[in-house]
């Protein structure tokens, strides 16, 4: 599940969301409301449940092979998404949606997502993102399953990899 040209997609386990108003999410480092939503590279880092702690690398410019085999192994695709193992059931069972947006009303925010600061209706209505585990499949991007999320974590973010943590909180506590 990616967005089309011209789009962006927002993920929710909410299918009946009618219009985005800009809040302060609970989460948020920054104090302005924001509608968020993520363009197609960025996709596949909201192929989980909300609240699911998870560590993504992939290879970018600058990854040295080494850190590429290190971090994604040999052999791998360039990209790698880790959950811990209690997770696995709730990324199985999880029902997922996806909303599309026109990317006009919403401007790049940092390298990672893109924001509106106006309410913003959906092109239509929230489309099933379908089974999970098959959507990492299908792109490519291996999924690992760890007792604890932090040692990879630690040794993501000392590679020369690119990385995203979302959720960490969530994590088990650091062994």
């Amino acid at each position: 599940m990616r967005p089309g040209p011209g789009e962006v997609l927002h993920f929710s386990e909410d299918p009946r969301i009618e219009r985005f108003a800009p809040h302060v999410a609970a989460t948020a480092q920054q104090p302005e409301p924001y509608v968020w939503a993520v363009d197609a590279a960025r996709a596949p880092d909201y192929w989980f449940p909300r609240q699911c702690p998870r560590a993504m690398a992939w290879a970018g410019d600058g990854t040295t092979d080494e850190d590429r085999e290190r971090i994604a192994g040999a052999g791998c695709g360039p990209r790698v998404h880790a959950i811990e193992f209690g997770r696995l059931e709730q990324l199985r069972t999880t029902r997922l949606y996806a909303y599309r947006f026109d990317i006009t009303q919403f401007r790049p925010f940092e390298r990672h997502a893109y924001v509106a600061t106006e309410t913003v209706v959906p092109l239509g209505p929230a489309e099933p993102v379908g089974d999970l585990l098959e959507l990492h499949e299908a792109a490519g991007i291996q999924l690992r399953l760890l007792g604890n999320l932090w040692p990879f974590w630690d040794a993501v973010v000392a590679s020369s990899m690119r990385y995203s943590g979302i959720r960490l909180r969530n994590a088990r506590p650091r062994p």
